[in-house]
C-alpha cells in the first residue's frame, strides 16, 4: 500500500502539525518503502479531543449496531487480506506464507469474534436487589508493538469499539503502514468520525503524550516490560486504568512420558516462528536428564531446517541485541549447537536460528527475553525440579507441557505461574484470554475477558 502523509483524525486524513517524518524500512533488504508523519503532542491532543467528542454518541449506540460496524470491519479486512499480508511482509520482513496464515488471518478472526460478542454479550446483570450496568470506560489510548502489528491493533481496537469506547491508536514506528491500512478499513466500514483515530509517531514523543493525556481513560499497551513500567507510572499519576501485555520467557516442559520428537520439533518451530519475535514463545525447553542428549540432537537438527525459512528481525538495533545475547550465552558457558552470530545473508537484519545446550537456570539467556530465534535447552532432575525452573523467572506469560497422558500434563500445567499453557501442542484459541502473571503484564486480551478490560461497572439498587 502507498503510505499516507497524514494522520487519521476525526474521520479524515489530515496533515500532522509538524514536518518530521518516520522512514519505514524493509528489514529484508534495508530499503526505504515509505514515509509517515512523526506526530507530536499537538497531534495526540487533537486525536484525543476528537475521540472525546465522539464518545457520548458511540457509547449510546446500541450493541447490535456496534456489532454491525465490526462485522463490516471484519469483511473489509478479509477482502484486503492479501494486501495486509504483503504490507506486513514489506515492513516486518515476515515470509509471505506466514504473513498470510498469521498476520492477516488471525486479526480477521479476532475482529469477527468481537462482532459476535458485541451482539451477544450481556451488558447488564441482576444481582440481588441491584442491576449492574457494564459501561464503556471511555477514551482508550492504544499503544501497539511491531512484532504482530495488525493482530495487536485488532486485539485492542475491536474490543474497545465493541464496548462502546472510542480509540486513539499509536502504532509502532517500525510497522505503521498496516496501521494506516487498518484506519482505511475502519473508514470503509462506516464507523462515525472520531470513534477511531490514528497518530503515527515515536514512542517517547507520541506514545508518552498519549499515556499522560488527561482525556484518556485507559491506556492499553503491548511491548517490553521496561516500557510497560514507564507507561504504568505515567498513567498512575492520573489514576487511570492500564492494561499491559509485556514480556515473556516461557517454559516448554517435556515430561519423561512425552513423545520427545514431536515435542522438540514443535518447540523449535514455536521459537523460530516470526523470527523469534513473539512474546509468548517457548524459549526455554526443559528436558529430563535421561532424555536430554537426545533432545539436544533433535533440536539442533530441527533448527538447521529454518535457516532459509525465517525472515529477518525488525531492525538493526534488534539484530545487535539478539547477537549480544548469543555472545553472552557463549561467554557464560552455554554450548552452541546450532546457529550463532554469523550473518546468514549479505543484506538485511537476519539472525541465524540458534540453539543453546547446557544452559543453567541462572544464565542470562535463561532469564531475559531475547526476542529473536534463540532457544535455550535446560535439563531437570525430576518433576519438582522442572517446576522450580519453569517458575523461576520474573515472567509468566505462556508455556507448554508435554506428557504421554493429557491428565499428567494438565496436573503440571496447573502448578505453573503463567497465564496460558498449551497442552501437548494445543491450538491457538482467539476466544481464550491471553495475558500474564508477574512482570508479564496486567489484564487480559481476546474473548469476553478482553472485552471486560474496556468496561466499567455501575450498580443501581432498588
Amino acid at each position: 500500500m502507498k503510505a499516507h502523509d497524514g494522520i487519521y483524525l476525526d474521520g479524515a486524513w489530515r496533515p500532522a502539525a509538524g514536518q518530521d517524518v518516520i522512514e519505514v524500512v524493509n528489514p529484508a533488504d534495508e530499503q526505504i518503502i515509505g514515509r509517515v508523519p512523526a506526530a507530536g503532542a499537538e497531534d495526540v491532543d487533537a486525536a484525543v479531543r476528537a475521540a472525546r467528542a465522539a464518545l457520548p454518541a458511540w457509547a449510546a449506540t446500541p450493541p447490535a449496531e456496534r456489532a454491525a460496524r465490526l462485522t463490516a470491519l471484519r469483511d473489509v479486512l478479509a477482502a484486503r487480506k492479501d494486501e495486509i499480508a504483503e504490507t506486513v511482509t514489506a515492513e516486518l520482513g515476515s515470509p509471505l506464507p506466514f504473513s498470510q496464515a498469521v498476520h492477516a488471518a488471525v486479526p480477521i478472526a479476532v475482529a469477527g469474534s468481537y462482532a459476535e460478542l458485541a451482539a451477544t454479550h450481556s451488558f447488564e446483570e441482576k444481582v440481588g436487589n441491584s442491576v449492574v450496568h457494564h459501561e464503556p470506560i471511555g477514551v482508550v489510548g492504544a499503544i501497539t508493538p511491531w512484532n504482530y502489528p495488525l493482530h495487536q491493533i485488532v486485539a485492542k481496537a475491536a474490543p474497545a469499539l465493541a464496548a462502546g469506547c472510542t480509540v486513539v491508536l499509536k502504532p509502532a514506528e517500525d510497522t505503521p503502514l498496516v496501521a494506516q491500512l487498518f484506519a482505511e478499513a475502519v473508514h470503509e466500514a462506516g464507523f462515525p468520525a472520531g470513534v477511531f483515530n490514528l497518530v503515527t509517531g515515536l514512542g517517547p514523543v507520541a506514545g508518552q503524550a498519549l499515556a499522560e493525556h488527561p482525556g484518556v481513560d485507559l491506556v492499553s499497551f503491548t511491548g517490553s516490560t521496561a516500557v510497560g513500567r514507564q507507561v504504568a507510572a505515567t498513567a498512575a499519576a492520573a489514576i487511570k486504568k492500564v492494561a499491559l501485555e509485556l514480556g515473556g520467557k516461557s517454559a516448554n516442559v517435556i515430561l519423561p512420558s512425552a513423545d520427545l520428537a514431536r515435542a522438540v520439533n514443535v518447540g523449535v518451530a514455536n521459537v523460530m516462528s516470526n523470527s523469534g519475535q513473539t512474546c509468548s514463545a517457548w524459549t526455554r525447553m526443559l528436558v529430563h536428564r535421561e532424555r536430554y542428549d537426545e533432545a539436544v540432537a533433535l533440536a539442533a537438527t530441527a533448527a538447521a531446517k529454518y535457516g532459509d525459512r525465517i525472515g529477518p528481525v525488525v531492525n538493526a538495533k534488534q539484530q545487535a541485541r539478539v547477537r549480544g545475547y548469543i555472545e553472552r550465552g557463549v561467554a557464560e558457558g552455554a554450548r552452541l549447537v546450532a546457529g550463532g552470530t554469523e550473518t546468514p545473508h549479505e543484506r538485511g537484519w537476519f539472525v541465524s536460528p540458534t540453539v543453546f545446550a547446557d544452559v543453567t537456570p541462572e544464565m542470562t539467556i535463561a532469564q531475559e527475553e531475547i526476542f529473536g530465534p534463540v532457544l535455550s535447552i535446560l535439563r531437570y532432575e525430576d518433576e519438582e525440579d522442572a517446576l522450580r525452573i519453569a517458575n523461576g523467572t520474573v515472567y509468566g506469560l505462556a508455556g507448554a507441557v508435554w506428557a504421554g497422558e493429557e491428565a499428567e500434563a494438565v496436573a503440571f500445567a496447573r502448578r505453573m505461574d503463567t497465564g496460558q499453557v498449551d497442552i501437548n501442542g494445543g491450538r491457538f484459541n482467539p476466544l481464550a484470554p491471553f495475558g500474564g502473571y508477574k512482570q508479564s503484564g496486567v489484564g487480559r486480551e481476546l474473548g469476553a475477558h478482553g472485552l471486560a478490560e474496556f468496561l466499567q461497572t455501575k450498580s443501581l439498587q432498588f
